[in-house]
């Protein structure tokens, strides 16, 4: 691939580039960079409108989700015409960054990121970063990263508090380190349903993933933190715990044994209670991807409401089904994964 660095206009990134660690050849090496952002929701989004500011070459944005009314109180790249408009959240994303910064190639994947489609999502990327909003995603991303030595960096918000870490693959602690029996069991933890969440702890943790991530691209990995950072923002508080002992103890499963229990599909459920939203994902394995309109034809219980190129919407009761191509139904009106299952089936025959 030939460098076209030398010849797009750097005058917009002037100040960026007056800082000494980036300088120059800095910004020729953003401009050249890959990043793959899993998530694009609160954190995913902020990280994304930084680095397309920064002059990253190429963003890939991959998201589940589509917009909603309550996400603007903290998924800041986003307004009312975009919660209007439908759209899934990686399109509408896509779409905002394209007016900020034309000059990055721009690619959004309206997709669930899984253990079958993880490691082609990473391909030919530098970076990742987690925008995502569970431990299971966040596990199968450390696997992902760990076979294919790519660095990640992990972070998450709940309340006025915030938690990141990055994760280099040989150099660092990896997330397994840092919990070695896996992830929380579902519904354990709190979630921004029940305790919140603050639009001004999303700043700061995407502030420090994408000062993490400038010091990854601009090839400064000497410089990354080795460091579990804890905010608590409400109090003013500030911790890092340093994790690079986890890793010199040699007992993790993942980074030292070698074990990719979700990238091998060993771990991990096909149904997700979605965070903030009374809603359950069901993605049907056996069943491909949709084709919506032969659905939309089909469908005997409930109403269909809407539909695009990117999701239909069924109503049924009190519910609403919202259908992705790519073989994904959200059922929002629920958090019980078996019920949202047996609606599916009812619905859509599946």
């Amino acid at each position: 691939m030939s460098d076209n660095t030398d010849s797009l206009d750097l005058r917009r990134y002037d100040r960026q580039m007056k800082y000494g660690p980036i300088g120059i050849e800095g910004q020729k090496r953003l401009l050249r960079s890959r990043v793959l952002i899993c998530g694009a929701g609160a954190l995913g989004s902020v990280s994304a409108e930084m680095l397309v500011r920064a002059g990253v070459g190429h963003l890939r944005i991959v998201d589940r989700d589509f917009l909603e009314l309550n996400n603007l109180q903290r998924q800041s790249l986003y307004d009312e015409s975009d919660v209007a408009s439908g759209l899934p959240k990686a399109e509408a994303a896509v779409r905002k960054l394209h007016r900020i910064n034309s000059n990055v190639t721009l690619e959004p994947v309206v997709t669930d990121v899984q253990y079958r489609n993880v490691m082609s999502l990473i391909d030919g990327c530098d970076l990742v970063v987690d925008g995502t909003d569970n431990f299971e995603t966040r596990f199968l991303l450390n696997d992902a990263s760990l076979e294919s030595s790519v660095p990640w960096i992990f972070a998450g918000c709940l309340g006025a508090d915030g938690q990141t870490m990055t994760v280099v693959p040989g150099k660092t602690a990896c997330l397994h380190c840092l919990m070695p029996d896996g992830p929380p069991a579902a519904g354990s933890l709190p979630t921004c349903d029940n305790a919140g969440i603050l639009a001004s702890i999303i700043s700061v943790m995407a502030s420090i993933q994408f000062t993490e991530a400038i010091k990854i691209l601009c090839g400064h990995l000497d410089q990354v933190s080795r460091n579990l950072t804890v905010v608590d923002l409400w109090n003013h508080q500030f911790r890092t715990l340093d994790t690079s002992h986890l890793r010199e103890q040699g007992n993790c499963p993942a980074c030292v044994e070698g074990r990719r229990d979700w990238l091998y599909g060993k771990r991990g459920s096909q149904a997700a209670v979605l965070c903030g939203r009374n809603a359950v994902q069901v993605r049907l394995e056996d069943e491909g991807e949709f084709n919506l309109n032969k659905i939309a034809s089909q469908v005997t219980a409930g109403q269909v409401t809407s539909q695009s190129e990117f999701m239909l919407r069924v109503t049924y009761e009190e519910l609403r089904l919202t259908l992705f191509p790519d073989g994904r139904v959200i059922v929002t009106g629920t958090e019980d994964d078996r019920h949202a299952r047996s609606i599916v089936a009812r619905v859509i025959g599946q």
